[in-house]
């Protein structure tokens, strides 16, 4: 008489816990995922970097999604303190604002590769990223003379086909350290932000108050190339 109530008690914990596992691992699998896609120091989807020898008093000053019509103002900035930057380019961008985009190169600043459109990356065909990011690649070379060898993904967002696109485009991905959230924030918190933190991404105001107090802490700044490639 007891047989069945304890096979159907038996059954039913085993149930709750595999299901109890099962949504674990689940979870635990989600993360993961996430981490390869957004995570700042994954190379799931392909070779990136994120920071240089931490050793060194050194920072990368990064800006994305141009040119616009606001960087000759960003470049006497960067100019009047002696900064080296790193421009994330849109291909579009260059398209549209040309001799904007060869005045950054011809500044000395170095250019990177931010895709065509400025598209998120996940969800999309290994054919789309190829081409995203190789039109941009010629559409940089062709107007300012440069070819890009690093690549930065929109929204830090990597997916498949991103590591192959790379290599046949002999790019290295790079994220940041910190990211200003000049879209979101007042410049003074960004300034605060600038002070402590490298790799930046910051409004022109945060930029031209930020620098020279991070100067004056016996800090340099270099192009993400030279932070990964010292010769000093």
């Amino acid at each position: 008489m007891n047989t069945t109530p304890m096979n159907t008690g038996y059954h039913v914990c085993m149930s709750t816990g595999t299901l109890i596992g099962s949504t674990a691992g689940i979870f635990a699998a989600a993360g993961a995922f996430a981490y390869a896609v957004r995570g700042r120091s994954s190379t799931v989807f392909g070779p990136s970097v994120y920071h240089g020898d931490r050793r060194r008093p050194a920072l990368a000053l990064t800006f994305d999604d141009g040119p616009s019509e606001s960087t000759p103002e960003l470049l006497k900035i960067l100019a009047r303190y002696s900064v080296p930057a790193t421009f994330f380019m849109c291909g579009e961008n260059v398209q549209r604002l040309p001799a904007v985009a060869l005045e950054v190169a011809a500044a000395g600043h170095e250019i990177g590769n931010h895709t065509n459109s400025h598209p998120r990356l996940d969800f999309r065909t290994p054919e789309f990223i190829y081409r995203e990011i190789a039109q941009a690649q010629e559409t940089i070379q062709r107007h300012t003379h440069r070819t890009p060898r690093l690549f930065r993904a929109p929204y830090g967002v990597r997916w498949f086909g991103l590591r192959s696109a790379q290599q046949r485009l002999d790019l290295l991905g790079v994220m940041w350290s910190v990211i200003g959230k000049d879209w979101r924030w007042p410049a003074d918190r960004i300034e605060r932000l600038l002070e402590r933190a490298p790799d930046i991404h910051a409004t022109l105001h945060a930029v031209q108050s930020a620098i020279p107090r991070i100067q004056e802490r016996g800090f340099r700044f270099e192009t993400v190339s030279q932070i990964l490639c010292p010769t000093k």
